[in-house]
């Protein structure tokens, strides 16, 4: 067909150019603590926590005369008639930002592009401090879990959940209840995680960790160990601490 200036003359498609995808997120790997410190603080306390070189430290039972600062301490309430004792604390030498926390026995914070949480959750002498109210200590575990919930379920970024679960998540359960247990593990598997210390050891030969740190189940667990709470021949807790490098997924 003519044109009126001139037959058409067809233009050669324009080369489709590759998407443009985004650049890939790369995690640093990130070294993560938890210990109970049983209240006690001295500079002992402090070696072993910088020695450790954790990023963070998802910390329980910590007491008024802690003396972190080197780096950001966020606290939960105090634990009543221990003097101004923590349930829980984030501390880390980057700046951590408090969130409103969702139950007395837990820390909530975010730090870089993640959520932390650390708490306490109840053991089966607890009822005469723990704050909710239930027939047994199964109930007060899934009570406290079902405070702690909307906060990890709702986060739009990825959580970091830890500290002094009362509870060994495999073998025997020797300071929690095996139904105390299986909550715990069901809100771990709702949120995404995975429990980098559940074949840790206790410090009682044959026993398995009640300290925890859980991450999301994408993330590569580099390592996991126990740090013996031991200076010299004093023991600086009635738990050890524990420590956890991950990284990205593969």
């Amino acid at each position: 067909m003519a044109h009126r200036n001139g037959p058409v003359v067809p233009i050669p498609p324009v080369p489709r150019s590759p998407p443009i995808r985004p650049a890939a997120v790369i995690m640093p790997s990130v070294r993560i603590g938890t210990w109970n410190l049983a209240g006690r603080w001295s500079e002992a306390h402090r070696r072993l926590i910088e020695d450790a070189a954790c990023d963070v430290w998802l910390l329980t039972e910590v007491g008024a005369r802690t003396d972190l600062t080197s780096g950001h301490l966020v606290r939960s309430a105090a634990m009543p008639g221990t003097g101004g004792r923590s349930w829980a604390a984030l501390w880390s030498r980057e700046p951590l930002h408090a969130v409103p926390s969702v139950h007395e026995a837990a820390a909530v914070a975010h730090w870089r592009d993640l959520l932390l949480c650390s708490c306490v959750l109840p053991w089966r002498s607890a009822r005469a401090t723990w704050p909710d109210t239930a027939a047994n200590v199964a109930g007060m575990t899934r009570a406290a879990l079902g405070r702690l919930r909307p906060a990890l379920t709702g986060s739009s970024v990825p959580v970091v959940w830890g500290g002094d679960w009362n509870h060994a998540m495999d073998g025997t359960e020797y300071a929690g209840t095996k139904a105390g247990r299986v909550a715990i593990a069901e809100l771990v598997a709702e949120v995404g995680l995975t429990i980098t210390t559940r074949d840790a050891p206790h410090r009682i030969e044959g026993l398995l960790s009640i300290d925890h740190i859980a991450v999301p189940a994408g993330w590569r667990v580099v390592s996991c160990h126990r740090i013996p709470a031991i200076d010299e021949s004093r023991c600086l807790s009635d738990h050890d601490a524990y420590a956890t490098e991950v990284g990205p997924g593969a």
